[in-house]
C-alpha cells in the first residue's frame, strides 16, 4: 500500500519490524502534530468514545496496546480513566508517551509476537491505529483476548483497506465461533479525516 503522503508511506510500507521501528524513531517527535492536525487523525477519539461505551467502571485496569504518544490515553483521561497501562513496540513513542503522565506502566513489546504477561491481566484493552499496512496481523488479536479478564473489553480500529487485503474479519470470526468473544459493535467510522480514509471501529466482550 502507498500513500500520498511520505510519512504515512515510510510506515505504511514497512517491511519488517525494524524498518517500522526506524520509521516511528524518526517520527516520534512530530507525531501528534502530523498526525492530528496535518492528516486529520481522530481514531484516537472515537476509540475512547467506543471503550466508554463498554465500560462500566471508571476504576477498571487498561492496556493501551499500541499506544503510540498516548492520544488515546488524554481521551480516556478525560472520560475519567485513571489506571491505565502503555505498550508499545517503539521505544521513542513511549518516551513521548512517558511525557504526558497518563500511564501508571510502561512496557516494550512486539504485538505481533506473544505478550509477557499473565492471562487475565487486564478489564479492557484499546488498540488504536496498528491494525493496518505494515503493523500487526491479524493473530495479535489472540494475544488481546488471553490477556483480558473474563467479561473484559477489546476495542479496537482496524483501517480499511487493510481490513480487506490481511483478512483480518476471518481471525475475528474464529475466535467467535471459538466461543473466546462476542461481538458488541463494530462500524465504519473517521480515521484521517483530511487524507480521506475510515476504518472498521469494533468492540468485543471476552467470554472464555
Amino acid at each position: 500500500m502507498v500513500s500520498d503522503n511520505k510519512t504515512l508511506d515510510k510506515v505504511y510500507t514497512a517491511q519488517n519490524s525494524e524498518q517500522l521501528m526506524d520509521a516511528y524513531k524518526d517520527w516520534a517527535t512530530k507525531y501528534d502534530s502530523d498526525t492530528v492536525c496535518e492528516f486529520g487523525y481522530v481514531a484516537h477519539i472515537e476509540s475512547a468514545k467506543a471503550l466508554d461505551k463498554a465500560l462500566d467502571d471508571k476504576e477498571c485496569r487498561i492496556l493501551d496496546a499500541g499506544c503510540g504518544t498516548g492520544l488515546v490515553a488524554e481521551e480516556l483521561s478525560k472520560l475519567g480513566y485513571t489506571q491505565m497501562d502503555a505498550l508499545d513496540y517503539s521505544k521513542e513513542m513511549l518516551e513521548k508517551a512517558a511525557v504526558k503522565k497518563l500511564y501508571q506502566d510502561y512496557i516494550q513489546a512486539d504485538l505481533n509476537a506473544p505478550l509477557d504477561m499473565p492471562d487475565d491481566s487486564y478489564d479492557a484493552v484499546v488498540c488504536t491505529g496498528t491494525f493496518t499496512y505494515g503493523h500487526v496481523k491479524p493473530h495479535a488479536f489472540n494475544e488481546l483476548v488471553r490477556v483480558s479478564k473474563p467479561g473484559g473489553i477489546v476495542c479496537f480500529t482496524i483501517r480499511e483497506g487493510a481490513f480487506e487485503d490481511y483478512d483480518y474479519r476471518s481471525q475475528m470470526l474464529k475466535i467467535e465461533q471459538e466461543n473466546n468473544w462476542e461481538l458488541l459493535e463494530m462500524q465504519d467510522t473517521d480515521y484521517l479525516k483530511n487524507e480521506g480514509v475510515r476504518c472498521k471501529m469494533c468492540t468485543y466482550r471476552v467470554t472464555k
